[in-house]
């Protein structure tokens, strides 16, 4: 990331190096014609189009020309307002009575601090950054009358002379400013326009932090082919046109992309869900992988750009992000210091937070819904190796490139400096090369949610993410538990609206949400399901009448050579004739692998109709064999039919078996 942020730098002295105020070797007073300015954004960055509060490009004005001022007098002022397809959803850092929504939208003149010589010390990118205030207060007119006003001064060098600004009260003039947010507009009010006049010299306006509900303006087009625009106007008092106004300020594509993959990360999980038996008792099984894949290098982001190699650094909260024309690839922007624009804005007194700074950095969600009653979720604390029978991986340090993310307690949740909200883990399952900690989900209404921290990712690389799911649950067929159903599990960035806001609210300019926010694009997928321990076999004509009897034999064919879970159980017959109908019959215990036969004069004698068996396990076969007594005249057998009452594929069965059940 050095040798990025130094080419970056690199590219930035060559593209100003002709354009910073009061940086160049000047011509003769007024020989820059007409001012006018161009706008323009380096580098387009790739937008998440499920995300609400994505950063947008930088966008600079370049200006030139004008006619030079009078040293001492005041320097004009103007409002430049940026325009998007969609609603402004950068941090309101006040909302109330004269206060406006003035937000952490940012814009800096002449690239303060970013490290370039100007031409005269102290001016320019080497002046320090110095936000609008007056009084402890941020102005809601800016420079203008009764704000941070400016004036002119008009330095000699060889040839002429440069104009520069100073502040009217003394001491540096202010080369930063809040944007006040309207819906899908961010206007930077009362900004000096302080004409650089020589040939070959420019003032640069840099907009920074304004974020978009890229969610908003829909899908479209290619992956990476839908522009987000953004238009550039300027009001008031001083004449000042703009070439290029409108602008491509990002490109919107598909931030993520989720599957659901069986416990060994072999293939993708069974639509049907994986499948358990209510009449087996389940500890940690293994149920699935959750994977979640970026669609481009930048998609899953740090709270900040790491600053070293300790871990947590990713997550600090007192990092500064403040050399313009950085691209630090975070969820945060351009960070200055907590009250830097003073204590009060508009005369309403706030506690501002680091303007630009994001809350947390990228998170990935599961919400499991329709949860069986009995049946416990447990996930990875972090993310995995392989697949649920391997070892998690170690935290690396703060800037590694490997992919790490940690369990949160909620998806909103702040982090901290240097830490994420983690859970303690409840639970743990051994397997080869080492133990996985688990943490079970509490559950309300059969619903349950998980969600995880990108602690460290790899900008350079198209990365996925594993985490595993378990189940627990205690069998007790009797009584219906687990009870019978299918849990499913959709798959998302974190937050997205639920309770803790709604989507309209989610959507527009806060002072209250967090950020990041993301829209939820996801459909639910089959997890589990609890498959009921039984078997319903139809014997369609039995008879035991006019010296016919009809045999029966049930088979428990739980014990095969593919793996199934062995049952036992008995079998009820109900017999149905219209009338009449003789009491049900209920057979002894059926062991697995072994057949049970009764002949129906034993508990149906006198009987024609037809039966129906419930078996109290799976994997139940019927045969009825039909004959007078001593097989003299006639004789006919058939296989009862297995009537579908759920639950009845082999889960290890080849194709042609399953189909058999």
């Amino acid at each position: 990331m050095v040798d990025f942020r130094r080419w970056i730098l690199a590219a930035a002295v060559l593209a100003l190096f002709t354009g910073l105020a009061s940086a160049q070797v000047p011509g003769g007073p007024g020989a820059g014609g007409v001012l006018s300015c161009t706008a323009s954004v380096a580098v387009p960055p790739q937008l998440r189009s499920e995300g609400m509060t994505e950063l947008i490009g930088d966008i600079v004005l370049t200006c030139t020309g004008g006619a030079q001022l009078t040293s001492g007098s005041v320097i004009p002022v103007a409002n430049i307002t940026v325009s998007l397809g969609t609603n402004v959803t950068s941090r309101i850092l006040t909302a109330g009575a004269g206060a406006g929504n003035v937000s952490e939208a940012m814009l800096l003149i002449d690239e303060p601090g970013s490290g370039l010589v100007p031409v005269i010390a102290g001016t320019g990118p080497g002046a320090p950054q110095t936000p609008c205030t007056v009084g402890g207060v941020f102005p809601l007119v800016g420079a203008g009358p009764g704000g941070c006003v400016q004036v002119a001064n008009n330095v000699p060098v060889s040839g002429g002379s440069i104009p520069v600004a100073l502040s009217q009260g003394g001491g540096a003039p202010a080369n930063m400013f809040l944007g006040v947010v309207n819906a899908n507009q961010v206007t930077f009010a009362g900004i000096p326009i302080l004409a650089p006049v020589t040939t070959g010299s420019s003032r640069v306006f840099r907009i920074t932090n304004i974020r978009a509900n890229v969610a908003g303006l829909g899908g479209g087009g290619l992956s990476g082919t839908t522009q987000m625009l953004a238009s550039i106007s300027i009001s008031g008092s001083t004449a000042l046109p703009v070439n290029n106004p409108v602008q491509i300020a990002g490109f919107i594509q598909a931030g993520l992309s989720t599957s659901l993959r069986n416990a060994n990360n072999s293939g993708g999980l069974s639509g049907n869900g994986a499948g358990f038996n209510q009449c087996n008792t389940t500890t940690t099984g293994g149920v699935a992988i959750l994977q979640y894949t970026e669609n481009f290098g930048t998609a899953f982001k740090t709270r900040v750009a790491p600053t070293s190699a300790a871990a947590g650094s990713g997550q600090l909260a007192s990092v500064l992000q403040n050399i313009p024309g950085t691209i630090y690839n975070s969820e945060s922007g351009f960070i200055v210091p907590p009250n830097s624009f003073g204590v009060s804005i508009g005369g309403v007194s706030v506690a501002n937070p680091s303007i630009g700074l994001a809350d947390y950095g990228t998170r990935l969600k599961a919400v499991f819904n329709n949860i069986p009653a009995g049946v416990r979720i447990f996930v990875s604390a972090t993310n995995l190796l392989v697949n649920t029978a391997n070892a998690t991986i170690a935290p690396p340090a703060g800037n590694s490139t490997s992919s790490f993310a940690q369990l949160i307690t909620s998806e909103v949740a702040p982090d901290g400096n240097g830490t994420v909200p983690t859970v303690v883990p409840t639970a743990s399952v051994n397997g080869n090369p080492g133990t996985t900690a688990l943490y079970e989900l509490p559950q309300s209404g059969g619903s349950a949610t998980a969600v995880w921290e990108v602690v460290n990712t790899n900008p350079s690389a198209n990365e996925t993410f594993n985490f595993g799911v378990w189940t627990s649950y205690t069998a007790n067929p009797g009584s219906n538990s687990p009870a019978v159903g299918t849990a499913t599990v959709n798959q998302s960035y974190a937050p997205t609206p639920t309770a803790a806001f709604s989507a309209t609210a989610g959507s527009s300019a806060s002072s209250s949400l967090t950020i990041p926010r993301f829209a939820d694009t996801s459909s639910a997928k089959n997890l589990l399901v609890i498959n009921i321990c039984q078997t319903l076999l139809l014997f369609p004509y039995v008879t035991n009448v006019q010296g016919l009897d009809t045999g029966l034999a049930i088979s428990n064919t739980s014990s095969d050579p593919i793996g199934t879970t062995v049952q036992n159980g008995t079998c009820k017959y109900t017999f149905y004739d219209g009338s009449g109908k003789p009491a049900p019959f209920t057979t002894a215990n059926i062991a697995t692998g072994t057949v049970d036969a009764h002949v129906l004069s034993e508990f149906a004698p006198g009987f024609t109709g037809y039966a129906m068996a419930l078996c109290n396990f799976q994997y139940a076969h019927g045969f009825a064999f039909i004959s007078d007594i001593g097989l003299r005249n006639i004789s006919m057998g058939y296989l009862a039919l297995i009537v579908n009452n759920g639950g009845l594929s082999r889960p290890n069965a080849p194709a042609a078996e399953s189909l058999a059940h």
